[in-house]
């Protein structure tokens, strides 16, 4: 189920004005990927503004944005209509819309990976995630350092104010629904903004996996971890840091040995040869 933040449209319409471009050092890691790559997934990727952002700086390739919650995506494409031109908006997510070495990057900000709350979610994500990619494709991600322990600041005492260029307001704050046990975390966010008749909440639930389960998810799926980062300014990893990002890659297939040379008797049926299997 999608959380009531993303799935309604008034709350959706504020995303964009709390986390403007460039309000996080992740906008500028990623766009960087996303530059290099000639066809880019986004995976979870909300109203779209890293998809907007690459074509308005010159991005001629395929882009594609998927989501399950329809009011984000409504919202990214009329805030792209124009800069946002020939963007691929889908409605969905990784299991129900399925995809075949089509993409040379897949990713999934703001920290979108932490919704997988079981380890069939992590397992089925990272298989498709695999499978949309190129052989040699990579994926990047991050998810929060659960050493890092960020729930403890999910107070209504560190909330998020924005006043935008045109005087709207908008505010959101957090506090934790229960203590927190094991890995998974669980809040309610309530926003206040001008638009609103009075303050709306919503419920989340998010799990922080630590670097070694996540590097042994990724490896079962075929994934090979690239690089690890702490932050975005691509520091080394460390026991405090805040972030876990990945970049990790479909490796090439290794070639098999060659198959010994079949003697077919002339006048054979063609057919007699079957076609060899595909190899995933």
């Amino acid at each position: 189920m999608v959380d009531r933040l993303f799935s309604e449209r008034k709350l959706a319409e504020l995303y964009d004005v709390l986390y403007p471009w460039n309000c996080s050092p992740d906008d500028a890691f990623y766009l960087d990927l996303v530059m290099e790559a000639s066809s880019v997934l986004d995976v979870g990727c909300g109203t779209g503004l890293l998809l907007r952002r690459a074509r308005e700086v010159g991005h001629t390739g395929r882009l594609r944005g998927l989501d399950p919650a329809a009011a984000m995506l409504d919202v990214g494409r009329a805030a792209g209509e124009g800069t946002g031109a020939g963007v691929e908006w889908v409605h969905g997510d990784l299991t129900t819309v399925p995809h075949d070495r089509e993409f040379d990057l897949v990713v999934m900000t703001g920290h979108a990976f932490q919704v997988f709350l079981t380890e069939d979610e992590v397992r089925a994500a990272l298989a498709a995630v695999r499978a949309a990619l190129v052989d040699g494709g990579r994926f990047a991600f991050e998810t929060r350092n659960p050493a890092a322990r960020a729930w403890e600041r999910w107070t209504p005492d560190h909330p998020r104010e924005v006043v935008d260029a045109n005087g709207f307001r908008a505010r959101c704050e957090h506090r934790m629904d229960t203590p927190v046990e094991g890995e998974l975390v669980s809040f309610t966010t309530t926003f206040t903004a001008d638009s609103l008749d009075g303050p709306e909440t919503s419920r989340s639930t998010l799990r922080f996996l630590d670097a070694d389960t996540l590097t042994r998810f990724l490896e079962e799926a075929g994934l090979t971890v690239e690089a690890r980062y702490g932050w975005w300014d691509r520091s080394p990893l460390t026991a405090e840091s805040p972030e876990i990002i990945v970049i990790a890659r479909r490796d090439r297939p290794t070639p098999g040995p060659r198959p010994e040379t079949e003697t077919i008797p002339l006048g054979a049926r063609q057919d007699a040869r079957a076609p060899a299997p595909h190899h995933p």
